[in-house]
């Protein structure tokens, strides 16, 4: 065999385990909807922290908006589902690390994170809201009111992003936590959060000394997170929505934790 030839059966030889390994991946990769079938269960992340969408009750028990959203969710997958409560700083690295199957967890979809994930259709449609203390309500209405504001955000997530193209000139401080973040609001740490309006809303009937001011800054739009190259657990996580909205349990878990219709 000459050294010509010897270098061409390589190269195809190379090429075609290439090949052959690419498309072992992408099969391994469109397997997880098969996979949870066969466990049974389905692995959801959420924080746990963030009421009223996920957040432990008096008896110790997760609780919330997205918490029987994900029970329902699982159900018309027929199967289980299993909850893991993930800090936000990590709960999409989970994802990415197949430790969750997907996430319900208000995750925004913007077009720099669907490029990293695929995202189902929106089951709730919200903004982002600034609450401050009552007595303050009337001193932030536009984002211009920000400047020179400490304000406080969750790291890494969407409400920090606008801030920093929104509005520079504002004195931006990260959490990791909710409950850190609103205790530092009300004794007087930062000037305002900015959250979600739903959440916005809820936490103020609950600290009747914060309120949401003005209008919300944007529209946003929230769906369930997956990986990327499961499509076909993609179209039974969108058709299973699509029950949930025409049966109208969507509308019904809504209107028990906001008194209104937030999905859509």
């Amino acid at each position: 065999m000459t050294i010509s030839v010897l270098r061409r059966t390589l190269l195809v030889g190379t090429l075609g385990l290439a090949l052959g390994a690419g498309m072992l991946g992408q099969a391994v990769a469109g397997e997880q909807l098969g996979a949870i079938k066969k466990a049974g269960e389905i692995k959801i992340g959420l924080e746990g922290t963030y009421p009223p969408f996920s957040f432990v009750d008096e008896s110790g028990k997760l609780s919330g908006f997205e918490v029987e959203l994900s029970e329902a969710l699982a159900k018309e997958l027929g199967v289980k589902v299993k909850l893991q409560a993930t800090p936000w700083d990590g709960i999409l690295a989970a994802l990415e690390s197949k430790r969750l199957d997907a996430v319900v967890n208000q995750v925004t979809i913007s077009e720099e994170r669907k490029k990293k994930y695929d995202f189902s259709k929106p089951y709730t449609v919200s903004g982002i809201q600034a609450l401050v203390l009552k007595k303050n309500v009337d001193a932030i209405k536009t984002a211009n009111d920000l400047a020179g504001k400490k304000v406080g955000v969750g790291l890494g997530t969407n409400y920090e992003q606008w801030l920093k193209d929104n509005q520079p000139k504002a004195i931006i401080k990260t959490y990791n936590d909710d409950p850190t973040k609103f205790q530092d609001l009300r004794i007087g740490r930062i000037d305002a959060i900015l959250i979600d309006r739903l959440a916005a809303l809820e936490y103020a009937k609950k600290a009747p000394d914060t309120a949401a001011a003005g209008d919300a800054f944007s529209r946003q739009e929230s769906g369930i997170a997956l990986r990327k190259g499961e499509p076909e657990l993609l179209d039974a996580v969108n058709k299973a929505l699509d029950k949930l909205r025409a049966d109208g349990t969507l509308k019904t878990l809504s209107e028990k934790y906001f008194n209104a219709d937030v999905t859509q």
